[in-house]
């Protein structure tokens, strides 16, 4: 089960690594970010819901007592990360934006500790900290903050709400259907972000040519679409839930973060971005300091009393 894990949240962190790249056509053809993300959640939301209804509509059932839990994925989980992130990538190159959203694996830790009260392992700690150095290379600190104020402000929010997507994502029971989670919480981010992307502006003639993003190879835009809504939305998320469920939101967190590797290739594929020198080191220092520190929390347990102490980290593994 710990292998089959591994694989779907490896094989999820691709899927999703073309979202951003594919945005940029969309993006491109005219759609503000914001029209591109509704037009995302809404038709992955649609087709999950149309072929659960088809074959599993037990799966569309919402338990009364976990309507806020519902509400609270769609808002956070989904609504919050995928806006944020797409508004980023706007001001910052895909990697970059991916980086800061990674920074969730870290994130995770500090809620370990502070609201969960466990008392992790020297090596989480030390992650944390060796991930936030890697930060500061990737904007160059040193520089006065070249990059993008508002963007970095926007990707670490996003990286909130990721860190938020995964500790949802292993936090409730059998009486929810991953599946119904995932097309519920996907149609309630599209209701959600109504006021915010105003879809009866969306200019709708342009799904119906191609774009060419600054230095891109062309495409059909709706090709892109059609990519973004089914292979980095619809079939991403569906991998990277049941890849936590197998693992952990510690472990899924941190497999998930290849997703900033994945982008950076497909952009530089697709769209013909690229990293500077610092941003790469920085990146590997970011990834390397978040992996460290969920090797500590990998196969924590549940405290026995208000403080646990967690003397050696463990390796990443799953539960049973």
């Amino acid at each position: 089960m710990r292998y089959a894990g591994l694989a779907l949240a490896f094989v999820g962190s691709w899927c999703f690594a073309f979202a951003g790249p594919m945005a940029k056509y969309l993006i491109a053809a005219g759609l503000a970010p914001m029209e591109a993300v509704w037009t995302r959640m809404a038709g992955a939301g649609l087709l999950l819901v149309a072929v659960l209804a088809v074959v599993r509509p037990r799966a569309l059932r919402i338990p009364r007592s976990k309507l806020p839990f519902f509400g609270l994925y769609a808002l956070m989980g989904v609504a919050g990360v995928q806006s944020l992130y797409f508004v980023a990538i706007t001001r910052l190159p895909v990697g970059v934006a991916l980086l800061l959203e990674f920074m969730a694996p870290v994130m995770v830790v500090a809620w370990v500790r502070v609201v969960r009260r466990i008392r992790l392992a020297r090596a989480a700690y030390v992650g944390a900290v060796v991930a936030v150095m890697g930060l500061a290379i990737v904007v160059e600190a040193w520089q006065g903050l070249r990059i993008d104020a508002l963007g970095l402000l926007l990707g670490l929010l996003a990286g909130a709400c990721c860190a938020g997507y995964f500790l949802m994502c292993d936090g409730f029971g059998d009486d929810i259907d991953p599946l119904g989670l995932i097309a519920w919480g996907l149609l309630g981010a599209t209701v959600l972000l109504i006021p915010f992307s105003r879809p009866w502006n969306i200019p709708w003639e342009a799904f119906t040519v191609s774009a060419t993003p600054e230095g891109a190879v062309t495409l059909p835009v709706l090709g892109a679409y059609l990519c973004m809504a089914v292979v980095a939305t619809s079939i991403a998320y569906i991998l990277s839930m049941y890849a936590v469920r197998r693992l952990s939101a510690a472990v899924g967190a941190t497999v998930a973060s290849l997703e900033v590797i994945a982008g950076a290739v497909v952009a530089w594929a697709l769209v013909g971005e690229t990293l500077g020198v610092f941003q790469i080191v920085g990146g590997l220092i970011v990834l390397s300091g978040a992996l460290l520190a969920q090797t500590a929390t990998a196969s924590a347990q549940p405290p026995a009393a208000p403080e646990q102490v967690i003397e050696e980290p463990a390796a990443v593994t799953a539960p049973g």
